[in-house]
């Protein structure tokens, strides 16, 4: 197989603040009236949080202060009730809000992550193989697990926690200015000093917490490889350099972490003990101011610096750099979390695979003049039906698996081209067979065909037909595909076979196994067609898996057949099986044949013989030996194949 893997084109990474829009807005276009709701409940929480201060305030000056002045108990009892009171209606109400918005913000936040992997779901499905060669498995994984992980504390927690305490915040800031704006400059002060902590702490610490991810990305890809590798691991005694290698990537992953969590570890309790000078700070400026007969200054004007001034100040200081605090505390979730949304968003932003192919495939009616005409019930016979924007008019020709390639180039990627002048004329019924080494470009030509890849240069024609014109489903639908390495699914042995034609009746996909002389080791299995294979069928031998994927292809019955042909690791007796089950399943059909071995190709109707990229030799078995090329010599053993 001729693949250069291109490096995946990075694009830009998102501003951070552009990325919590668009999360934000993709979080409320499914949750939109409940988010409104919580904010709401997460609003009154606060205000009840804040409201210590005040009713503190009001019980010194309703009630401590005129007791000390003499009045009675009877006087400020009402007043003392009334403060209690509504002290408990407060609590009550938070404690409602509280617990209502906790248990909506869990149903939001999972309810939000399963449309996000729904969404990046099926948006990986609608994207280019492409995608898949140049992105590791486990890195696009790490995006559903990780990066979805992390995306969940962000939304459950962070976001809540950091709503409270900005609306916390900026409700003691009012408060404060109301009561001394000479105190007021003392907690700027602190204030201060938080905030250049949190930049120099927090920004190191994000620029950790996003290599962490990245790197834990690359770590599960590691191991991904490894797990599916480990026969070949074993057999080659590759255990202590598969530990070395693994060693080093997971010696990365823990000083990054080492290393954001060193920094992370360090911002709250610093943020928090800033907090705590702060607070005596404002406690001798206080003392300074009151010793000193300052007259106090606010927004309301000039008044006296009194203990209930101080006092209640004291207090809602606290609670301000407490929520300060707070929200500093969130700083690495909150990192982690627009990492992970980044990554998701990249994800999103892939360019899906274009389409703009106009030509179907239709049911067709074909009278005995060779008129066609569409039908809307199946019948057996299939055309191309073609709207031709010029003048209005629709054509339909017949599905016969005519594919003719003229001057093909190709390359993965644009500096590197694998294809050179390819030419192949197909016509319906024939047999061509693909001969040459690894790398020679064998599969790269089978993937141009269905369009996995677009050619860079030349024309590939079906049934006389650009292929480029032809709708990619359409053109996929009309050909059949049998891989050397089997994908089979978890699901029965029936769900797989009927993977190749979904309404497929059960008698149909038996009589596809019967021909792919798969129907006989079955039934021998001891639920037959109820089997069910899990983990890419390790139950089934590798011959079985391969018969089951002939009997796939046949369910479809296309008229175009790939066939890349079971290797030879396979025992003589399963072999020739599946060489009666690919023979049957090519008569009458278009067929393109990669070959291992060259006795299961001598009746082909052309051969192409390829190296590096161009057809070197062309002609059926007893042409190519007669010219005592590099066929012949493949045949008798001169060069060897792979």
């Amino acid at each position: 197989m001729s693949k250069a893997k291109a490096m995946p084109q990075r694009r830009p990474k998102m501003h951070t603040f552009k990325i919590l829009g668009r999360l934000l807005s993709y979080v409320f276009h499914y949750y939109k009236f409940r988010l409104i709701a919580v904010f709401i409940c997460i609003a009154l929480t606060a205000a009840a949080g804040i409201s210590s201060s005040v009713f503190l305030i009001m019980v010194i000056d309703k009630v401590i202060d005129p007791l000390k002045n003499g009045a009675a108990w009877a006087d400020v009892g009402k007043d003392l009730f009334y403060i209690i009171g509504g002290m408990g209606l407060m609590y009550v109400l938070a404690l409602a809000a509280s617990a209502f918005y906790n248990q909506t913000m869990a149903v939001v936040t999972q309810g939000f992550l399963k449309h996000a992997r729904e969404d990046m779901f099926n948006h990986m499905e609608s994207l280019p193989i492409r995608y898949f060669d140049t992105h590791t498995h486990g890195d696009i994984m790490s995006t559903y697990t990780n990066d979805t992980d992390a995306l969940r504390q962000l939304i459950s927690m962070s976001i809540p926690q950091i709503y409270y305490s900005i609306v916390a915040a900026l409700v003691l800031f009012v408060l404060m200015l109301t009561y001394s704006l000479w105190l007021m400059f003392a907690v700027f002060f602190g204030v201060f000093l938080m905030a250049v902590v949190a930049k120099y702490v927090g920004s190191r610490s994000a620029r950790h917490f996003i290599r962490q991810q990245e790197i834990l990305g690359k770590t599960e890809g590691y191991i991904e490889e490894m797990m599916g590798g480990q026969k070949v691991i074993k057999v080659f005694c590759h255990e202590e350099q598969a530990k070395k290698d693994f060693d080093k990537i997971n010696d990365e992953l823990c000083d990054a972490s080492d290393n954001a969590n060193k920094y992370g570890n360090i911002l709250m309790p610093a943020v928090m003990n800033i907090g705590h000078f702060a607070f005596v700070l404002v406690a001798i400026v206080a003392g300074i101011l009151f010793a000193a007969g300052v007259k106090n200054l606010s927004i309301t004007g000039w008044g006296a610096l009194t203990t209930t001034v101080v006092v209640g100040f004291l207090n809602m200081s606290r609670q301000f750099s407490l929520n300060i605090g707070q929200v500093s505390m969130q700083i690495n979730s909150v990192v982690m979390g627009l990492a992970g949304a980044g990554r998701i968003f990249e994800l999103l932003d892939e360019k899906s695979e274009t389409d703009n192919g106009y030509v179907t495939l239709v049911n067709a009616n074909i009278a005995e003049d060779g008129t066609i005409t569409e039908s809307e019930e199946r019948t057996g016979k299939w055309a191309w039906r073609h709207p031709h924007q010029a003048d209005g008019s629709v054509t339909y020709t017949e599905l016969k698996g005519d594919i003719q390639l003229y001057d093909v180039d190709f390359g993965y990627v644009p500096e590197k081209i694998v294809l050179h002048n390819v030419s192949i004329y197909a016509k319906p019924g024939q047999k061509i067979a693909f001969v040459g080494a690894t790398g020679a470009g064998k599969t790269t030509i089978t993937n141009l065909l269905n369009r996995f890849y677009d050619i860079a240069d030349g024309k590939i024609r079906y049934d006389g037909i650009n292929i480029n014109k032809i709708k990619k489903d359409d053109l996929r639908r009309s050909m059949g595909i049998v891989l050397q390495d089997t994908n089979l699914f978890t699901g029965t042995i029936m769900e797989n076979i009927r993977y190749g034609k979904l309404d497929a009746t059960d008698e149909e996909c038996i009589e596809a196994a019967k021909l792919a002389n798969a129907h006989d080791f079955i039934t021998r299995l001891p639920e037959g067609y109820n089997t069910v294979l899990r983990h890419e069928a390790s139950n089934l031998s590798q011959g079985q898996r391969q018969l089951i994927s002939i009997a796939r292809a046949a369910v479809a019955d296309p008229p175009v057949m790939i066939l890349d042909e079971a290797p030879s690791s396979i025992d003589t007796r399963t072999a020739a099986l599946v060489q009666k089950g690919m023979d049957a399943l090519m008569k009458g059909r278009t067929v393109f044949v990669i070959a291992h071995r060259l006795s299961t190709i001598q009746n082909s109707d052309a051969i192409m013989v390829l190296d590096h990229g161009r057809i070197i030799e062309r002609g059926s078995h007893d042409q190519l030996i007669a010219q005592k090329g590099t066929y012949y010599q493949l045949y008798t053993g001169a060069f060897e194949i792979e």
